[in-house]
């Protein structure tokens, strides 16, 4: 098992805790994230783009001119794609882009993602995370405090509205609730803030 400081928000060391190595010492499988990533984000993808093709767009019914003798170009219709109004060539329709990946597969994904970001030293423990208003300077401090100068992921173990606001408008610094993380969090930002209560939800999930 791991043991890893533990920081308050002041950027002290207050402690440590033992990390259970079900959920933090997986090894790393890189093809197994890159599915999981691949997935999530397909499935963010809404598929509603549409327009239309030449023959949706209203009108374009009659011949423009005769065919020959004309010394024009032949033309069949003003809602030919070449035509300003005209149709689309190869229109894009409304789709499905979702991607389905194994319950298993998805929790082995998110703990060797997690496993690496603890053995890259990119995984900082906090004892609790309050804020005594909703103020961004707050949310500032504690980053330059525990110097969070790369793109950073706080997972909180409860939902706080105060700490939310209070980051939002920091550049490099996101919030989620520990329900909600997921292997594309983990990867896309270069360090993860755990709380303690954090950590234990995970190790009560996944261990």
């Amino acid at each position: 098992m791991a043991n890893v400081k533990v920081y308050n928000m002041s950027g002290a060391e207050v402690g440590s805790l033992e990390l259970s190595d079900k959920v933090f010492g997986a090894d790393y499988n890189e093809a197994l994230i890159h599915q999981a990533v691949v997935t999530y984000l397909a499935n963010q993808r809404q598929g509603t783009k549409s327009t239309l093709t030449r023959t949706e767009v209203r009108g374009g019914g009659v011949k423009p001119w005769r065919q020959k003798r004309t010394g024009r170009a032949r033309q069949g219709s003003i809602r030919a794609p070449q035509w300003i109004k005209g149709g689309v060539v190869f229109a894009p329709k409304p789709r499905d882009f979702s991607k389905k990946m194994n319950t298993a597969a998805k929790r082995g994904a998110f703990l060797s993602a997690l496993s690496k970001k603890l053995a890259d030293g990119e995984l900082i423990i906090v004892d609790e995370l309050k804020v005594s208003a909703p103020k961004t300077k707050e949310m500032a401090a504690f980053q330059k405090a525990l110097h969070l100068e790369k793109r950073t992921v706080v997972v909180m173990d409860e939902a706080n509205a105060d700490v939310v606001l209070a980051a939002r408008n920091l550049e490099k610094l996101s919030t989620i609730s520990v329900d909600e993380i997921n292997t594309y969090e983990v990867v896309s930002n270069a360090v993860v803030v755990l709380t303690e209560g954090s950590v234990k939800k995970l190790e009560e999930v996944y261990a």
